[in-house]
């Protein structure tokens, strides 16, 4: 590096960028901005709601009946256009409530611009510029590290190693890590699409779709049907004519057989309900980052959630400090040590030389200060088991190493967190002595620490009291009435988080029980990590990847877990599970990675969530099988028209009066209505063993009434009239099934849509319009008849149906 180079770098280093400069890069469109939208465009909206391929196969369907007449028959059309703008709508008002919570959560990161720290938008990063990293902090460009103070980064998300990485001078930081120990300064070398994170999140964008049953469930469905859609369609109108009639009459009927098997409406009801939640979510000050996470939490039957900052309000305040071994007594010496170690003592003013800063995966922090030796603090049965390993017995000098562990375990077991602050004297005082320090006060352990940890000797324990949160117990309660199971995971002392969840009332949080777990113990091997935490409800002492591990045995064991965290220490878990939930006050890398952001840190919101899911998605489970029923009997009448060579028993009218009678306005309530139950998987095997029994009693119940209609020479009229009785009369009787209990608004709700049909014949104008007749009583009461007959039988075959293998069960109508 010349010197001009050097001279400029060594400016970078002190002032960062000018304004001048700042704006020269951004002039070149070297800005961190990866013009990507949290959501989608608004062209991308109308664009996704109006040309999609059902609505292109039902506008060239109505196209047809523009041709040959009348427009009565094309009421299909209207309710094409009413549906798309109901879902553009609904999507636009869900967009501008994310945007705007989007805003609220977006990452940040502080740069170094004319000698001044300033927290900007991470989007406003520049090339060039000096980023300053805390602890906790995610990496938001490609950097070159210009200092470090035990600056330790977590790549496992982009690299898929677990282990955090000494970040060194002139070493490179990618973006997407996280920094899970120390503190430094990077400048920026790649930013916006040119950065790593960038360019891995495109290539796992086309790799990797997002989850949803229900949405591939549809899509399957969908594309089944659009197979049967060309056949179907030529054969209707090849056998029509056959039948003897004009060709505008065939060409009727057959449009009417193809928009019946269209479940027009199902598509957009998934998207509305899904959009409705997202709002409703929002009002409580929830982030929805990922949609497909609404149905998850539909699904969820385990919520594992850390200790701090979820069941604790995250702040503690020190309790007594006991000094022991060959040290007890010193007193002052040892709250000295705590002030350079830790805040809220006083400062004794004592300069540290070298820092190993805190890291959860390591569990203690360690400084060297000239003249006072090197001072350690974290987890006592960390620091003391190190020196039992290297067979030097005590760390205390007097072999009593066991009484310490035994004095923390009883206070730990009082509900106090305990810490253990130790001296190293046995490297010198000094932590370079051991590893080698830099230049900059980093110092890097090779080895982990724990050669440095076996010269230790303990000086004091001290004990340290949490706040719970007030709502905490309610919340948890909640979920026990639910049948959801909570498992705590904590890198605390198992015997203070059980007691803890004690306090709160957590059920099974007794050790005695084996519901207490110390994760050291735990096997490495994946069925035996399983069977392990299968009914463990307290995790105590566990690890960033150990609690990966148990999420994903607990997934493996046919569990949907939903993981909450606020710290680096639950990036892991969070991006593993399910449904990974963060607090709004938590890191930026835990609130990146997480799929839903509690952007008030309010832990009693997360019943309400749930609450949430299960409301979506447990009414587009129900709702989608009227839909499926339709789809149902529309093919089989398709194909018994075809067969018997007969006209089609509807005009597409009376099908648009069925849809929306007993379909279209009865989904859009019962989608919005409230259900608490858990929802589970197996979504297109419950919808198929429901709609085909009522699908084929429809259609045979319909299609024997036109027929029997027909054979008595009343004409066409009358026959569909009576086609058009029978299946308004099952499509309500499977509304109600569908809609139970039926006391109160379903009810109601049912009562009305069976009177406005009634109504429909009041009318004179009506009935010509909607191409029906006013039947002789005694072939009303045939056809009242034939579908209450129908009914019954098609009550009796749902339980029947029961004895399909499905992946799980669950009650049908009775």
């Amino acid at each position: 590096m010349n010197q001009g180079s050097a001279g400029r770098q060594a400016s970078l280093e002190r002032t960062g960028l000018s304004h001048a400069q700042v704006a020269e890069h951004i002039a070149a469109g070297q800005v961190n901005d990866q013009g990507r939208q949290p959501t989608r465009t608004v062209s991308q909206i109308l664009v996704a709601n109006i040309a999609t391929r059902f609505n292109a196969i039902l506008g060239g369907l109505f196209v047809v009946i523009a041709i040959v007449g009348p427009l009565q028959d094309g009421l299909f059309g209207l309710v094409l256009i009413a549906n798309s703008g109901v879902g553009i709508v609904q999507e636009l008002r869900a967009k501008r409530t994310l945007d705007r919570l989007t805003v609220l959560n977006a990452p940040t990161a502080a740069v170094l611009r004319d000698g001044v720290v300033r927290q900007i938008p991470a989007a406003e990063v520049v090339l060039d510029d000096v980023v300053e990293l805390q602890s906790g902090d995610q990496v938001v460009v490609d950097g070159l590290v210009l200092s470090s103070g035990g600056l330790e980064v977590d790549e496992s998300l982009l690299s898929g190693e677990a282990d955090p990485v000494v970040k060194q001078l002139g070493g490179d930081v990618l973006s997407g890590s996280f920094v899970v120990a120390g503190s430094g300064r990077i400048r920026a070398t790649a930013v916006g699409p040119a950065s790593y994170a960038a360019k891995l999140a495109d290539q796992a964008r086309s790799y990797s779709p997002a989850r949803s049953e229900i949405r591939n469930a549809i899509n399957l469905l969908l594309k089944w049907i659009s197979w049967l859609l060309v056949p179907v369609g030529v054969l209707l109108v090849f056998r029509q004519l056959q039948s003897g009639q004009t060709v505008d009459a065939a060409l009727r009927g057959s449009v009417a057989g193809l928009v019946g098997m269209v479940p027009e409406g199902l598509v957009l009801l998934t998207s509305v309900a899904m959009a409705v939640g997202v709002v409703r979510l929002a009002a409580r000050r929830v982030l929805v980052q990922d949609l497909p996470a609404i149905e998850g939490l539909a699904r969820v039957d385990v919520v594992c959630c850390d200790k701090t900052g979820t069941l604790t309000q995250g702040s503690m305040h020190v309790v007594s400090v006991i000094t022991v071994g060959a040290d007890a007594g010193a007193e002052g010496e040892a709250e000295a040590a705590l002030g350079a170690l830790a805040d809220g003592f006083a400062d004794p003013g004592w300069d540290p030389s070298q820092v190993v800063a805190f890291s959860s995966a390591r569990k203690w922090s360690a400084a060297s200060y000239d003249g006072k030796g090197t001072w350690l603090i974290g987890s006592p049965d960390t620091i003391l088991a190190a020196a039992r390993r290297d067979g030097r017995g005590a760390g205390d000098g007097q072999g009593n190493d066991h009484g310490i562990m035994d004095q923390a375990a009883n206070l730990a077991g009082e509900g106090y967190r305990v810490l253990l602050l130790a001296r190293a004297d046995g490297h010198g005082g000094q932590l370079g002595i051991l590893a080698g320090a830099h230049a900059d006060g980093q110092t890097s352990l090779p080895d982990g620490g724990q050669s440095f940890l076996a010269g230790t000797k303990p000086v004091a324990l001290v004990t340290l009291q949490e706040r719970l949160r007030p709502d905490a117990q309610a919340t948890l309660d909640y979920f026990a009435s639910q049948g959801v199971s909570v498992r705590v995971l904590s890198g605390d002392h198992p015997a203070t988080v059980a007691a803890i969840a004690r306090r709160l009332g957590l059920r099974s949080a007794d050790a005695g029980a084996g519901h207490v777990l110390d994760a050291r113990e735990l096997p490495q091997d994946a069925n035996e990590l399983a069977a392990a935490v299968r009914d463990a409800t307290v995790i105590g002492r566990v690890t960033p990847q150990q609690k990966r591990a148990i999420v994903g045995a607990l997934q493996g064991h046919g569990h949907v877990v939903a993981m909450t965290g606020d710290g680096v220490n639950d990036v892991l878990a969070l991006k593993a599970c399910d449904v990974g939930i963060a607090m709004g006050s938590g890191t930026p890398a835990s609130r990146g990675v997480a799929r839903l952001v509690l952007l008030d840190d309010a832990f009693a919101t997360l019943p309400r969530v749930v609450a949430e899911g299960r409301r979506v998605i447990g009414n587009v489970d129900r709702v989608s099988r009227l839909f499926l029923t339709k789809t149902a009997y529309a093919v089989l009448i398709a194909l018994a028209v075809a067969i018997a060579a007969v006209p089609y028993p509807f005009y597409p009218r009376h099908l648009t009066i069925i849809s929306t009678l007993s379909i279209g306005l009865p989904a859009f309530f019962l989608a919005l209505a409230p259900n608490a139950g858990r929802v589970s998987p197996g979504f297109l095997a419950r919808a198929i063993r429901f709609a085909i029994p009522a699908g084929i009693m429809i259609a045979a119940a319909s299609f024997g009434a036109f027929l029997t209609i027909r054979s008595l020479g009343l004409g066409l009229g009358s026959a569909r009239t009576s086609a058009t009785i029978v299946a308004v009369a099952m499509s309500l009787v499977v509304l109600a099934a569908l809609a139970r209990p039926l006391a109160g608004w379903r009810g109601l709700m049912v009562l009305a849509l069976a009177s406005v049909f009634a109504g429909l014949f009041a009318l004179p104008w009506l009935r010509d319009q909607l191409a029906i007749v006013v039947l002789p009583a005694h072939l009303f009461a045939l056809s009242v008849g034939i579908a209450a007959f129908s009914s019954v039988l098609l009550l009796l075959a749902w339980p029947v149906s029961r004895l399909i293998p499905t992946r799980n069960r669950e009650p049908l109508p009775r």
